[in-house]
């Protein structure tokens, strides 16, 4: 992500109205205040993926940033705004409505309309800029939730951590990962939406499905340990038929069991290779991951990989015992 500005690389005295400049640069008009006595401190990084615009914030120093009538008449580009609060309590003011977010809440609000978002203290925010038509919902429902926190709830549970990786890694995104990324991020963000406007009818039904999947993988990877995970259990805990969740499978040509099997042994695969799991049995470590039966253990993970399993830790872990018998 491209650093717009490091306050410390700045001089002292230039610090605030380069804050500024840069500020109405990447968020367009707006007016930035800050109490010219109190040291300003703190980064504003900047980049794309896919179509979005993507804007990471963090400062220690009270201030806020508010847009005009007037700026908005002079640009009226027409933009919404999607606000993360990583850390700290922003707060977000827009169509009369007045918020103070929490870590892990995101707003929407329109850049096409006045708005004020301030800090009294340490915040890091993520803000991703998209044009309206990316968030396929009806604009005079959406106006009812500009500026509500969206918490942690339904598919707003799932928000906030791709966010946040987002936010963190996007330069590192090739172009088409970027692309299929930016899909994903406008689903989620759409659908949580919708789910707090009770607008769930308006979100199309590709949408639909392709939030259910992220839905579905965020289940299993958080069950995977579980020795009785299995396609009817996941169908059941989402509300859809099995026939259903293995037609969400089907454009990654491959099956709800394969996957979960995929998953378990990428995450032997990993512990295998940690020196600090080094003392941990082979079986322990398939076990952990829903796989306790050692035989068929090591029969898929070297089908899979090539190697027995007990082989592949020897190799990954040979220099750090090296080290460990010689040092």
């Amino acid at each position: 992500m491209t650093i717009l500005i490091r306050a410390r690389d700045v001089p002292a005295r230039q610090r605030h109205d380069a804050w500024r400049s840069v500020a109405a640069d990447m968020l367009g008009p707006l007016d930035v205040y800050v109490d010219p006595d109190v040291p300003l401190r703190g980064e504003i990084h900047a980049d794309t993926l896919g179509p979005l615009r993507v804007g990471r914030i963090q400062t220690t120093t009270p201030h806020g940033v508010r847009r005009t009538a007037g700026q908005v008449g002079r640009d009226s580009r027409e933009l919404y705004r999607a606000v993360l609060a990583i850390s700290g309590s922003p707060r977000l003011r827009q169509d009369g409505r007045a918020s103070q977010l929490r870590s892990g809440d995101f707003a929407i609000y329109d850049f096409a309309r006045p708005y004020e978002l301030a800090y009294d203290s340490t915040v890091r925010l993520a803000v991703f800029s998209f044009p309206r038509e990316m968030l396929a919902l009806p604009a005079g429902s959406v106006r009812e939730l500009t500026a509500v926190p969206i918490t942690a709830e339904g598919t707003g549970a799932l928000v906030a951590p791709l966010l946040r990786r987002v936010a963190a890694d996007v330069e590192t995104y090739q172009p088409a990962s970027a692309a299929r990324l930016s899909t994903v991020v406008m689903d989620l963000i759409t659908t949580a939406v919708a789910e707090r406007i009770d607008r769930i009818d308006a979100v199309s039904a590709q949408t639909q499905q392709r939030t259910m999947f992220v839905r579905v993988n965020a289940f299993i990877e958080e069950h995977l340990a579980e020795t009785d995970l299995t396609p009817g259990l996941i169908a059941a805990a989402h509300h859809v038929s099995l026939r259903y969740l293995h037609r969400l499978f089907e454009p990654q040509h491959t099956t709800v069991a394969a996957w979960i099997r995929h998953r378990r042994l990428e995450k032997c695969r990993h512990d295998l290779a940690d020196p600090a799991l080094h003392t941990l049995p082979v079986s322990a470590i398939a076990a952990r991951w829903g796989l306790p039966d050692p035989a068929h253990f090591s029969r898929l993970f070297h089908r899979t990989y090539g190697l027995p399993p007990v082989e592949y830790r020897h190799r990954c872990l040979l220099p750090t015992a090296s080290v460990g018998v010689h040092g």
